[in-house]
């Protein structure tokens, strides 16, 4: 399957660029005439036929147009960026591989600044999706302010995962199945204690992901997780 981001369901036929050409026809060694899958990311699925297998512009006859469903209730997770952005590209991996639909990078008081590589991230996350053999790219917004996600947070149910000696509950168990929902994951040296009040103030519930102190990458991916099994179930 190929990532066609600009393809529509009125495309009669679609080029490809030179990337995706070169992999297509040099690597997996497609010739003219081969059927082949692309999606745009949005859900649609296109089976086309390539009419033209030239390296640098393939051309591909959309045969056939299919929306995929949804998942009904949406997971998303905001997380704090870690400064080893290695660690922070594995995750936009393996969350896009497990399904999420929204990652926010979330912006608190203890996140280092880092620049913020939209295009390379869209890229590892597009690469993900192909991989796992998914139609919806996972929706990567602009970091956002701790402050501002929490006062106007995306979904019904609310998560924050901290390390505070206080009481919290299990995610696995906090969560219920079949509503719209969102995960807060802390930087490396967690969340301020006044950020945790803020977050408990508006709504959010205290959550543990399991007994272990995680990095925030690992926490991300065990979040991502535990919220997807949950779904899995309803």
């Amino acid at each position: 399957m190929f990532y066609a981001k600009d393809i529509t369901p009125q495309s009669g036929h679609y080029t490809m660029d030179e990337p995706t050409s070169k992999y297509c026809i040099m690597v997996l060694r497609h010739e003219k005439g081969n059927e082949v899958l692309l999606t745009d990311g949005r859900g649609g699925r296109y089976t086309t036929t390539i009419t033209d297998d030239n390296r640098k512009k393939c051309i591909v006859t959309v045969n056939q147009y299919e929306l995929m469903p949804p998942v009904a209730s949406p997971v998303r997770i905001a997380i704090s960026f870690t400064k080893n952005s290695s660690r922070i590209e594995w995750f936009l991996e393996k969350a896009a591989e497990i399904g999420m639909q929204m990652i926010i990078p979330l912006v608190s008081q203890r996140t280092e600044k880092e620049k913020f590589r939209a295009d390379r991230f869209e890229n590892i996350l597009v690469s993900a999706m192909l991989q796992s053999q998914q139609y919806y790219l996972p929706e990567l917004t602009a970091p956002a302010s701790f402050d501002t996600l929490v006062q106007q947070p995306p979904a019904q149910q609310l998560f924050i995962a901290h390390c505070l000696p206080e009481q919290k509950t299990h995610l696995w168990q906090a969560m219920q199945p079949g509503k719209d929902s969102l995960l807060l994951i802390g930087p490396e040296g967690d969340f301020t204690p006044e950020e945790i009040h803020l977050a408990l103030n508006k709504g959010f519930q205290p959550v543990s992901l399991g007994d272990n102190r995680l990095r925030t990458e690992t926490a991300g991916v065990v979040g991502c997780t535990m919220m997807n099994a949950v779904n899995a179930g309803s």
